[in-house]
C-alpha cells in the first residue's frame, strides 16, 4: 500500500505539473488516493494555496480606468465543482461519459468552488472585468450554465463565452485560444488567467499570469 500511495501521489504531481497528458482514467489503483485527496482536505489546501498565490499577485496591481483589465475564469471544476458527479464515476476511475455529464449539467446543481467564489468577488470588487469561458456547448448548456453560476453568487461578470456550433469539436486549447484572441482584439488586456485544465492556460493570449487550479479526475485536451 505504501507503494502505491508513493505511485500515486507521484502521478498526481505529473499530472498538475503537465508531464502526465492524455490519459483517459485515474489509475485504477490510484482511485482510492484520489477520493482521499478530493474529500479528505487535502484539494482545499491546495486549492487555498493556489488562491492566496493568486491574491498575492492582484495585491501588486491594480486596474486601469479604461476598464478593459480583464481575467479570465474556466467554469467547470473552477468555479462550480463537479466533485459530486465524479464521486459516483470513482472519481475519474470510469471512462467519461458524455450523456451523463450533459444530464448531471443540464440540472444546474453543480455548487460554488467556495475559494474561487471569494477571488471571484475580489476581482470584481478591485474593477477587473472577468470573463467566464468554458468549453460547454452553447446551445445546449447556456441557460443551466448561466442559471448554475447565479444561484451559486457568479454575479457581475462581463460575459459567459461558450462553445458555438464553429468549434464544435475543436480541442479545448485551440477554442480557448481563440477566444482569448478575440477578447485581446477588442482591446482587453488579460491580466490573469484561472483553470483547472492545462488546456484553459496554454496556447495564444495567455495573460500576464495564469494559475492552476488542482484537477486529478480528468484531461482536457
Amino acid at each position: 500500500m505504501a507503494f502505491d500511495m508513493s505511485y500515486c501521489l507521484s502521478w498526481r504531481v505529473a499530472v498538475e505539473a503537465n508531464n502526465a497528458r492524455a490519459w483517459r482514467t485515474v489509475p485504477a489503483q490510484c482511485v482510492p488516493y484520489v477520493e482521499d485527496y478530493m474529500l479528505g482536505g487535502q484539494y482545499c489546501r491546495d486549492l487555498d494555496t493556489v488562491v492566496d498565490q493568486i491574491g498575492v499577485y492582484i495585491n501588486g496591481i491594480t486596474a486601469a480606468s479604461d476598464g478593459m483589465d480583464a481575467w479570465i475564469l474556466d467554469v467547470d471544476d473552477t468555479c462550480l465543482s463537479n466533485t459530486l458527479y465524479y464521486k459516483d464515476r470513482h472519481f475519474g476511475g470510469d471512462p467519461f461519459d458524455p450523456m451523463a455529464f450533459k444530464s448531471w449539467a443540464l440540472r444546474g446543481i453543480s455548487p460554488a468552488i467556495l475559494a474561487v467564489l471569494r477571488l471571484y468577488g475580489r476581482l470584481i470588487e478591485k474593477g477587473f472585468k472577468v470573463f467566464l469561458i468554458t468549453g460547454r456547448d452553447e446551445e445546449v448548456f447556456y441557460l443551466s450554465t448561466e442559471h448554475n453560476l447565479h444561484a451559486q453568487g457568479f454575479i457581475g461578470y462581463e460575459r459567459l463565452i461558450m462553445r458555438s456550433a464553429e468549434y464544435r469539436g475543436v480541442a479545448a486549447t485551440v477554442f480557448k485560444s481563440a477566444m482569448r484572441k478575440q477578447l485581446v482584439a477588442e482591446g482587453f488586456r488579460i491580466r490573469g488567467n484561472v483553470g483547472d485544465q492545462w488546456s484553459d492556460l496554454l496556447g495564444d493570449c495567455t495573460g500576464d499570469r495564469f494559475f492552476k487550479i488542482p484537477n486529478p479526475m480528468y484531461f482536457v485536451p
